[in-house]
């Protein structure tokens, strides 16, 4: 009987880990806990693990066809802007490509958290053959606007149509946006899912290791140069239709700009009036006008031990603007942590070290 063992990795390394052992067709043979560096050594069964999803980022794009290592490439150099650590250090893994024309899921997740998860499950006496983290193994919903949610630990696991995140429950409203949560609360249902998962995983974040057994694309010079290999032949495409869409570009930005003058007649004369529009709408009062701002903004710096508000001004031109000084420099991503969650956006002009502490001016804005 070929039998798969599924083992949830807890998102503290020294805590027991929960599992699963089931057959080909679904049922469950045994249910328990496994224990790091306990003296029974479980047997050797195909292994299944499911990591925590809030260090694993997956994205839906759209990318060129290519071998493995140019594709990965390729997903890195489009990451770029979203990632901190160096490409070096990052293990890219690609689900299955789908139909012809459909953006293709891709996992990124840093090599460190990779070797942690494998030490983990060393310490429990197994070796894991699948890799998946939580939030790929939850069903996707019937509906586009609808999402999967499932509680892992101190965290949440969302799944939608091309969308699979995991976050901290007070992210919830953030992340959701117009979609409706169905959250999947009986053990039964979540068994269901997870046995599915164990024995079609969807996703192998130990895919993304090459052969050699490095992980990542070797920097983001050599993402760049393997990126711009696969996309030569799809820019030569591209050049024959560029005078096309450069004309029609042309004729949407002459009616974009007519449109302008007839609705806004004080930009007529204005030489740039999207740049203009785009500065009125970065100054605009947030959402509850002035009022809300400075009580927001009152109440974050209070949330903060030591901060201290120094000045607050509201001007048609410049915007709603304050200065505010504070202990620690991580003490202003606090702040910007409180007035997001106010539905305000905090962005920092200038900050400077004064005497020990760290004064900031601040413009308080609609979110983005």
């Amino acid at each position: 009987m070929s039998l798969t063992r599924l083992i949830l990795i807890p998102a503290l390394g020294n805590e027991p880990a929960p599992y699963l052992v089931v057959d080909a067709g679904g049922t469950v043979h045994e249910r328990g806990h496994l224990l790091p560096d306990a003296a029974a050594i479980p047997p050797t069964l195909h292994t299944v693990a499911v990591v925590p999803g809030t260090d694993v980022m997956a994205r839906w794009l759209d990318l060129p066809s290519g071998g493995p290592a140019q594709v990965r490439a390729a997903a890195l150099w489009a990451l770029r802007d979203s990632l901190a650590a160096p490409a070096d250090r990052l293990s890219v893994t690609l689900a299955p490509p789908g139909p012809a024309g459909e953006p293709r899921l891709v996992l990124v997740v840093n090599q460190a958290l990779l070797s942690a998860w494998t030490d983990y499950l060393d310490a429990l006496g197994v070796r894991a053959d699948v890799l998946v983290p939580d939030m790929m193994t939850l069903p996707v919903p019937a509906a586009d606007d609808a999402l999967s949610m499932v509680a892992f630990g101190p965290s949440l696991a969302l799944r939608g149509h091309r969308f699979a995140v995991a976050v901290q429950p007070d992210l919830l409203d953030l992340v959701r946006g117009d979609r409706r949560v169905e959250p999947i609360e009986s053990e039964p249902a979540l068994e269901r899912a997870l046995v599915a998962a164990a024995l079609n995983p969807p996703v192998n974040l130990l895919a993304g290791v090459d052969r050699d057994g490095s992980r990542g694309a070797g920097g983001w010079r050599r993402a760049a140069l393997l990126a711009a290999v696969l996309l030569i032949s799809p820019l030569v495409l591209t050049l024959a239709t560029a005078a096309r869409d450069d004309l029609a570009a042309r004729r949407i930005e002459a009616g974009t700009r007519d449109l302008i003058r007839t609705r806004l007649p004080d930009l007529a004369a204005s030489t740039d009036p999207v740049a203009e529009i785009n500065r009125r709408l970065e100054v605009a009062a947030p959402p509850g006008g002035l009022t809300a701002a400075a009580a927001a903004l009152f109440t974050a710096v209070e949330g903060v031990e030591g901060a201290e508000l120094d000045s607050f001004v509201a001007d048609p031109e410049t915007g709603v603007r304050a200065t505010v000084s504070y202990p620690a420099y991580q003490d202003l991503d606090s702040l910007r942590a409180a007035m997001a969650a106010a539905g305000m956006r905090l962005d920092d002009t200038s900050t400077v070290d004064d005497g020990g502490r760290v004064v900031s001016e601040i413009l308080i804005g609609a979110p983005a």
